[in-house]
């Protein structure tokens, strides 16, 4: 079997380049100590199409410094890459075969080890089609201990080649910074997450708001089908049952979903980057500020011309960062167009790195 069929290396054209960031004095300073880490998946054989979530995958543990690699250290995790190659690790693949990387953590242990007392996700980082690489701006990082272990989740797509199988992997890339290097203070991030949803089944489509006001809570989310089995479903605390990954009918939709709750700042904070997932036929995803009746943020993807698929999603950098309020009402807008003929899957879900004013430095 080989590796890859000839006709994949056309699909290499129909996605953006993984450019390297804008060189700068403070990205200098950066890349002096920077360092990173490579781990690779399994080798996957794509045999037929497969729709998001249901190609193949596996899940390994990883350490950034190795298990038992000595004495435990403060890290700073400033980016995650994860790019399609072919069974040798190195071979250039079409990135329309990425359904997701996926970087989880024990939060946990994670909290105790930091002395946190905030509510966080295990999810550090998702990649999936259009959106290959993070990198933080220059003098932000997520803190970690080097004894932490990762959850890394991979998983293969494929909703255009059909004929002779072939295999791929995942090529994924951590880049963190040795707090022992450092000679200036980084800037602490923490992930805040806002995920649009449909509601399955309950009153009102508000997630966790008990009385639910339109002029103060917005339109609320669409009743919807799941994508997934009832397994996946979200539970709010008020007995609705909503889901975050859901059926598009062919045509145009548009979701609002209040994510106020979702999001649960602890604090008023800045972000200071933005990660979107999408699935394909996505055309933007947006996060209003109710209260203050501004865009947060507004993401736009474009598709692959001919195929199904994202080539490119937009995310957003800034060492100035956003302002977000802890007292504010947000809500989430997807927009779909699915031009096909049947129905399709999708998610929308924004991964903001905020400023995090609860860490205090090492234990």
């Amino acid at each position: 079997m080989r590796a890859f069929p000839a006709v994949l290396a056309a699909a290499l054209a129909a996605f953006a380049p993984l450019g390297a960031s804008p060189a700068d004095p403070a990205a200098a300073a950066d890349a002096a100590v920077s360092r990173t880490v490579e781990f690779y998946s399994d080798v996957y054989t794509v045999d037929r199409k497969y729709r998001s979530m249901l190609g193949p995958q596996s899940t390994q543990t990883i350490y950034l410094l190795g298990e038992g690699s000595g004495e435990e250290e403060l890290l700073w995790v400033t980016g995650f890459r994860a790019v399609m190659v072919g069974a040798d690790g190195e071979t250039p693949i079409s990135q329309e075969f990425m359904c997701h990387s996926n970087l989880d953590m024990n939060m946990r242990l994670h909290k105790r080890l930091l002395g946190l007392e905030r509510e966080a996700p295990d999810r550090v980082f998702t990649l999936s089609q259009g959106q290959q690489d993070v990198a933080f701006p220059p003098g932000f990082g997520m803190p970690v201990y080097s004894s932490e272990p990762f959850r890394l989740t991979t998983q293969v797509l494929n909703l255009n080649v059909e004929g002779e199988p072939f295999q791929v992997r995942h090529k994924v890339t951590v880049s963190f910074v040795r707090d022992r290097d450092l000679k200036v203070k980084m800037k602490p991030l923490m992930q805040v997450v806002a995920n649009g949803l449909v509601l399955i089944d309950g009153k009102d489509p508000y997630y966790d708001v008990p009385l639910p006001d339109p002029n103060t809570h917005g339109t609320g989310c669409l009743t919807g089908l799941s994508a997934v089995s009832a397994d996946h479903l979200v539970a709010d605390q008020q007995g609705r049952r909503f889901s975050g990954h859901w059926v598009v009918k062919p045509g145009r939709q548009v979701n609002h979903t209040n994510v106020t709750r979702y999001m649960d700042l602890p604090f008023d904070t800045k972000v200071h980057y933005i990660a979107v997932h999408l699935h394909p036929f996505a055309e933007s995803l947006e996060l209003r500020d109710l209260t203050a009746g501004t865009t947060v943020y507004k993401s736009l993807a474009q598709g692959i011309p001919g195929k199904i698929g994202l080539s490119k999603v937009d995310a957003f950098s800034s060492p100035e960062g956003i302002a977000l309020y802890k007292d504010h009402e947000y809500e989430l807008i997807s927009v779909y167009d699915n031009t096909s003929t049947q129905d399709q899957d999708s998610m929308a879900v924004m991964y903001m790195y905020a400023l995090d004013a609860e860490f205090a430095g090492a234990r």
